[in-house]
C-alpha cells in the first residue's frame, strides 16, 4: 500500500513538474533580468541562495577576493572584462550599499578551486552576479592569477543582516555538525552533555568516529566546536569495562550466587542491573559497525574537524575499526555553564578581556584592559585562530566567526592591538604576536569582534513564548527582574507564586525582538573641557521652571528678582550600536511646548545628578528629548534624523546629537550647594526606555571640586571604560588642591 501511494505522488510530481514550466512560458514573458545567458545567447542556471564572501590578505572587512559558493564548493572569478557594474551587484550581495572599485591580477591573494566565473558582464543593476552574462558556470580559460577583487563602499544596506564572514577555508560539507551522545545517562543526565560519544551528522542519521589513534589534540577541536573551553581526561577503562560487561550479557544473562546459596541484595542487582545496560548500550553501538570516519589527524587549533587531515571509511568495509570502539571524549564547560560546582578543576575566566555589544550569549566586540583601561582590537589580519583565543579564554569554545569592520558596535577609548596573528594555542590574546598601535593606524570602524560556540543548553525548549496575547487566559510569571546576563526568563529573579490581579491580554507581557539595537554612549572629555559657572537672572528662566529643569527650591524665590547658579557643560551623545536610536513613542504622541517651541519625544531623556560621598544626591537635573537628531556624522555616514519641520528624531549609527552648554536645561541647578568635593554623573535613557545593545556604558562619572565660586571636573569617564579596581580608587577620589589632584 506504501509503494503504491508512493508511486501515486511521483506521477503527481512529475506531471506538475511538468504542466508548471509550461503554464509559466504561456504567461510570464521574459524579462532581461531574469535571464542569465552566455555570450552566444544560451540560457544559464541560476544557482540557488548563491553565497559570496571575500578572502585573502591583506584586506580590509569590505575588500578581497571575490569567492562564490557553488555546487558545494568556494571558487574564484576570473578578471576578464570585468567592471565596475560587477562590483557593484556583488558589493550589494554582501550588504553594503555599492562599490568603489575593483582589483584585477589577484592583488589578495591567488585563491582555490575552481574558477566559477569568467568573461561577466553585469548592467549593475541585477540582484545577483549569477544573473549576469558569462561564459557559464565553471567554463573559463584563466588561472588563479586572474582571481578578481572588489572594493565596496564601507556603508551597510540598512536592515542587512548577514555579516561579511572570514570564515573556514574548508569544505564543511563533508563533516557539517557534531554531537555528544551521552552513553551514561541519556534522558536524564543535565545540560549541557560534556561527556559521550562524539557523533557526526551524516545524511539522514548520525555516524560514529574510530578511537584507533584518537588524540586529545583532536578532542581539543570536539570540545571547542561543542562550546567548551577544554577537554578532560576520559576513563576509557570504564568504558571498555562497560563494553566487556555489555557483551557478556549480550551472550546470555548469569545469575551471581554467594556461597551461601542467597541472591545479591536488591541495591547491588539493580547497580548492575544499570551497568549492565550502559554497557549493553556502549556495545550496541559498536555492534552497529559504522563508522563515517576512521582516522582524524588535528593538531589542536582547528575550528572545526572538516579542517583537520581525516580518513573516511570505506563504504563497504565490514570491520572498519578492529579492535576499537567509538570515540568517547569528555569536555570541561566553562563558568557560566557549570551545573556541578564541586569540579576540582575549575576553568579560570580572563579579567583583562571582555566582550561587548552582542546580541547573545558569547558574541560580541573585543575589548582588552590595559593598565586599567579597557580598549579594542584593530581588525587588520583578523582571524578565526585569534578570535579562538579570545573565546576559549572567556569560557565559551572556539570561534564560529571573526567579524571585522565593527560589525558588533563600535567601541570607545583607545585601540590597543593591531595585526594580531595567533597561532590558535595561546592562553590569551595577550599572549599573540601583535603590532602597537599609531594614531594612522586604525579607527574604532575598524574595531575586530567575534561569535563564540556555546553548549546547547536546550532553553529554546524550556527562548519562552510570544504570542499575540488575545486568547490569554492564564498568567504563568509576575514580578519578574532581570539583570540582563541570564539565559532564559526561568534564571531572572521572580515571584514564587504569581502575584497579578488581571489575567486580561492588556495585562500580559510582550516583546519585539531584534538582531540589532543602538547602543548611547556620551562624549566624556567633551563635559570635562566644556563646564562652568553662570548665575542666570531668574526673568530668564521662566520657560526652563515651566518644564522643571530647576531645582525645587526655585519655587520659593522671589520671581522674577534674583538668579540661579547654574553648572553648565555641553554634551555629545553618539550612537555607536548597529541600530538607529529612535524615541519610544511615534510623533502622534510627541507633546508640543509652546513655551521654547520644540516637541518633546521622550519625557526623560537624560539624569544630571550631583552626588556626596554618601552617594546621596545633592543637585538634581533632566533633559527631555525636546529634539533628538544627527548633529554631525562620521565619514561616509549621511544624516537621517531632522527635528526642523517636524521631521523625524532620532540618532543614526555612527552619528551624535549634540547637546551646546548654551541650550536651556543644559545644566545642573546647584545654587543650594555647598562648596566641596563631589561626583557629578549622568547618566542617558536612565529608564530603559528605548532598547539598547549595552546599558553599562551610559553613565558618565566625574570627580568635582566646588569651592563656592569656581568648579573643577576631572577623570571624566563613561561607566565601563576602566576596570573595577580604578573605579573603586575613583570613588575613594579625596579632592583637588590647586586645580591638580591630591
Amino acid at each position: 500500500m506504501e509503494k503504491l501511494r508512493h508511486r501515486q505522488e511521483l506521477v503527481v510530481s512529475l506531471l506538475f513538474g511538468l504542466w508548471l514550466p509550461h503554464c509559466l512560458t504561456q504567461t510570464t514573458p521574459p524579462s532581461r533580468a531574469n535571464l542569465a545567458s552566455t555570450p552566444s545567447g544560451s540560457l544559464q542556471a541560476q544557482p540557488e541562495q548563491l553565497k559570496v564572501r571575500l578572502g585573502g590578505y591583506p584586506r580590509k572587512h569590505n575588500e578581497g577576493r571575490v569567492e562564490l559558493f557553488y555546487k558545494g564548493e568556494w571558487g574564484t572569478i576570473c578578471d576578464d572584462d570585468f567592471s565596475i557594474a560587477n562590483a557593484n551587484v556583488l558589493c550589494r550581495q554582501l550588504g553594503f550599499v555599492s562599490a568603489t572599485g575593483w582589483i584585477h591580477s589577484a592583488k589578495y591573494g591567488k585563491g582555490q578551486g575552481k574558477i566559477w566565473l569568467d568573461n561577466v558582464l553585469c548592467n549593475g543593476g541585477e540582484k545577483s552576479i549569477g544573473l549576469c552574462k558569462s561564459r557559464g558556470w565553471g567554463n573559463s580559460d584563466c588561472t588563479h592569477d586572474e582571481d578578481a577583487g572588489v572594493v565596496c563602499k564601507d556603508e551597510r544596506i540598512p536592515g542587512f543582516v548577514d555579516s561579511n564572514i572570514i570564515d573556514a577555508q574548508v569544505d564543511e560539507k563533508k563533516v557539517e555538525e557534531v554531537r555528544l551522545r551521552s552513553v551514561i545517562a541519556p534522558g536524564r543526565k543535565k545540560l549541557p552533555i560534556t561527556e559521550g560519544v562524539v557523533e557526526v551528522k551524516h545524511k539522514d542519521g548520525w555516524a560514529q568516529i574510530c578511537d584507533l589513534g584518537w588524540t586529545i589534540k583532536n578532542t581539543h577541536v570536539v570540545c571547542g566546536m561543542l562550546g567548551f573551553p577544554h577537554e578532560r581526561k576520559v576513563n576509557k577503562n570504564f568504558y571498555k569495562h562497560l563494553k566487556k560487561r555489555a557483551a557478556e550479557r549480550v551472550s546470555g544473562p548469569k545469575v551471581n550466587v554467594s556461597a551461601g546459596g542467597r541472591q545479591p541484595s536488591k541495591a547491588k542487582a539493580n547497580s548492575r542491573s544499570k551497568q549492565s545496560n550502559r554497557g549493553k548500550r556502549l556495545y550496541l553501538e559498536r555492534q552497529k559497525n559504522y563508522y563515517l570516519i576512521h582516522s582524524l589527524a588535528c593538531t589542536g587549533t582547528e575550528v572545526h574537524l572538516a579542517a583537520c587531515p581525516l580518513e573516511f571509511s570505506k563504504p563497504n568495509a565490514t570491520s572498519s575499526c578492529a579492535g576499537g570502539m567509538p570515540v568517547v571524549v569528555s569536555c570541561m564547560p566553562g563558568p557560566l555553564f557549570m551545573q556541578n560546582s564541586g569540579l576540582k578543576k575549575k576553568v579560570k575566566i580572563s579579567s583583562n578581556v571582555r566582550l561587548k555589544g552582542g546580541a547573545r550569549l558569547g558574541e560580541g566586540r573585543v575589548e582588552v584592559l590595559k593598565d586599567n583601561e579597557w580598549g579594542t582590537v584593530c581588525d587588520d589580519r583578523w582571524s578565526l585562530l585569534s578570535a579562538s583565543v579570545v573565546c576559549r579564554e572567556l569560557g565559551f569554545g572556539s570561534a564560529k566567526e571573526a567579524l571585522t569592520g565593527a560589525r558588533l558596535g563600535q567601541g570607545m577609548g583607545p585601540i590597543y592591538l593591531n595585526e594580531v596573528k595567533c597561532l590558535g594555542n595561546e592562553k590569551s590574546i595577550w599572549n599573540c604576536p601583535f603590532k602597537n598601535i599609531t594614531s594612522e593606524d586604525c579607527q574604532h570602524m575598524e574595531d575586530a569582534a567575534v561569535r563564540c560556540n556555546i553548549p546547547y543548553m536546550g532553553l529554546e525548549n524550556s527562548e519562552t513564548w510570544y504570542w499575540d496575547s488575545s486568547n490569554v487566559t492564564e498568567m504563568v510569571m509576575s514580578g519578574v527582574k532581570c539583570t540582563g546576563n541570564e539565559m532564559a526568563l526561568s534564571q531572572c529573579q521572580h515571584h514564587k507564586t504569581v502575584s497579578c490581579q488581571k489575567a486580561a491580554a492588556k495585562f500580559a507581557a510582550g516583546v519585539i525582538c531584534s538582531e540589532t539595537a543602538s547602543d548611547l554612549v556620551l562624549n566624556a572629555p567633551l563635559v570635562q573641557q566644556t563646564v562652568y559657572i553662570e548665575d542666570r537672572p531668574l526673568h530668564m528662566l521662566y520657560c526652563a521652571a515651566e518644564e522643571d529643569c530647576l531645582s525645587k527650591s526655585a519655587a520659593k524665590a522671589n520671581w522674577p528678582y534674583g538668579h540661579r547658579r547654574l553648572l553648565r557643560f555641553s554634551s555629545e551623545i553618539r550612537n555607536i550600536g548597529r541600530a538607529d536610536f529612535k524615541p519610544k513613542a511615534g510623533r502622534h504622541s510627541w507633546v508640543w511646548h509652546s513655551c521654547h517651541g520644540h516637541y518633546h519625544s521622550m519625557d526623560i531623556f537624560t539624569h544630571y545628578d550631583l552626588l556626596n560621598a554618601n552617594g546621596s544626591k545633592v543637585a538634581e537635573g533632566h533633559k527631555a528629548s525636546f529634539c533628538l537628531e544627527d548633529t554631525d556624522c562620521q565619514e561616509g555616514i549621511s544624516k537621517r534624523y531632522e527635528c526642523a519641520n517636524f521631521g523625524d528624531q532620532g540618532i543614526t549609527v555612527g552619528c551624535w546629537d549634540l547637546y551646546r552648554h548654551d541650550i536651556d536645561c543644559q545644566w545642573l541647578d546647584i545654587t543650594d550647594v555647598k562648596p566641596g568635593n563631589y561626583i557629578m554623573q549622568i547618566v542617558i535613557n536612565p529608564n530603559y526606555e528605548v532598547a539598547e545593545s549595552d546599558f553599562t556604558n551610559n553613565a558618565m562619572r566625574c570627580n568635582c571640586k566646588y569651592d563656592g565660586h569656581r568648579i573643577w571636573l576631572h577623570n571624566c569617564h563613561i561607566g565601563d571604560a576602566f576596570s573595577e579596581e580604578a573605579e573603586k580608587r575613583f570613588e575613594k577620589y579625596p579632592g583637588q588642591i590647586n586645580n591638580k589632584i591630591s
